[in-house]
């Protein structure tokens, strides 16, 4: 299971904030993958280290399977389209793909690839069927079982370091690497800090603005569940100059992208935003008449966005070159409203 459902499928949100799980897709790739851009110059063969060894990419792929949560916006964005990728069923739309991939993939002039159940378990077997000659996994949670299988099939690059907390920068440069566009990968990574610093520059009401990105659920109040610094949700903020709340950095576990406490610590949650996952308009106000829970000050104050909106939560969740210009557009501006008490 990926990043954007692990928590919520496990105890973060119950029913309410599924973050992306899969089912499988009835679209298939097409035979010949298409691909806008080159590969650079010697690229090949190329070394990517990760968290389960090393991987060498012996020449160009050309049939690439993403099972990471943000590669395929990736590979997209460096002209690359793949053959297999997760199928987005929380935040995305009724293709089970996103907006901002979509817009890019019509671009290309690509297929639509086949969309891979991931909400159980990877499908090792659907994978192999699309016989990838590279398989990307930067931004996931496999195991070194699940890499072991799919390591059988193709070259496997699996995330850095922990799993779920690998940069978008990082994703962005190993995807670079792996498909050999490197220098494209490096001008794209410019562009989109670009769009970061355009935004702080376009939103002065939120500089230096404290915030919690949280996830309560009405169907459990006593708690309430966090993500931490390391999590790409609060990088998001923190890339248009909102800082982490001073408590969520004191509290914060530092092998995990998420943390939670009981209700009956609310009040102590200081910050001048605080965000949540909401299934529908009038959570907001269940959670601000909940007596523990209304105690958050943010809440209390009038400072909360229980959104409902899960395709743009999904743009600012996991940010990448196409997804970043979405979320600034859709997202941020609601972030302004909530901070100033609309």
């Amino acid at each position: 299971m990926h990043r954007r459902s692990l928590l919520a499928c496990c105890t973060l949100l119950a029913a309410a904030t599924l973050l992306s799980g899969c089912s499988t897709g009835s679209t298939q790739a097409t035979d010949t993958p298409s691909a806008a851009t080159s590969a650079d110059p010697d690229a090949f063969p190329v070394t990517i280290e990760h968290a389960y060894g090393e991987t060498t990419i012996p020449s160009e792929p050309a049939r690439v399977v993403s099972i990471g949560s943000s590669d395929q916006d990736d590979l997209l964005a460096l002209g690359v389209v793949p053959v297999g990728i997760q199928k987005v069923t929380w935040g995305g739309n009724a293709r089970g793909t996103t907006p901002w991939f979509d817009a890019r993939l019509e671009e290309l002039g690509g297929a639509t690839p086949t969309l891979l159940d991931e909400t159980d378990d990877i499908p090792v077997d659907e994978v192999a069927a699309l016989e990838p000659d590279l398989i990307l996994a930067t931004l996931s949670g496999i195991t070194q079982q699940q890499y072991d299988k799919l390591s059988k099939i193709a070259p496997v690059v699996a995330y850095p370091d922990q799993p779920w907390t690998t940069t978008w920068q990082q994703s962005l440069e190993m995807t670079g690497e792996a498909v050999g566009r490197s220098e494209l990968a490096e001008q794209l990574e410019e562009e989109t800090e670009a769009a970061f610093t355009q935004a702080r520059t376009d939103f002065p009401e939120l500089q230096g603005k404290t915030f919690i990105w949280g996830a309560l659920a009405t169907t459990d109040l006593s708690q309430v569940y966090y993500y931490t610094p390391r999590d790409l949700r609060p990088v998001f903020l923190t890339s248009i100059g909102m800082q982490n709340a001073p408590v969520i950095e004191r509290i914060s576990p530092e092998d995990s992208f998420y943390g939670q406490l009981s209700a009956e610590r609310a009040a102590e949650l200081e910050s001048d935003f605080f965000f949540t996952y909401a299934v529908k308009e009038s959570d907001a106000q269940t959670f601000a008449d909940d007596r523990l829970l209304g105690r958050i000050p943010a809440i209390a104050n009038g400072h909360l966005w229980a959104s409902t909106d899960n395709i743009t939560s999904n743009a600012a969740g996991v940010p990448t070159p196409l997804s970043v210009p979405y979320a600034i557009e859709h997202f941020v501006p609601k972030v302004a409203e909530a901070v100033a008490g609309r």
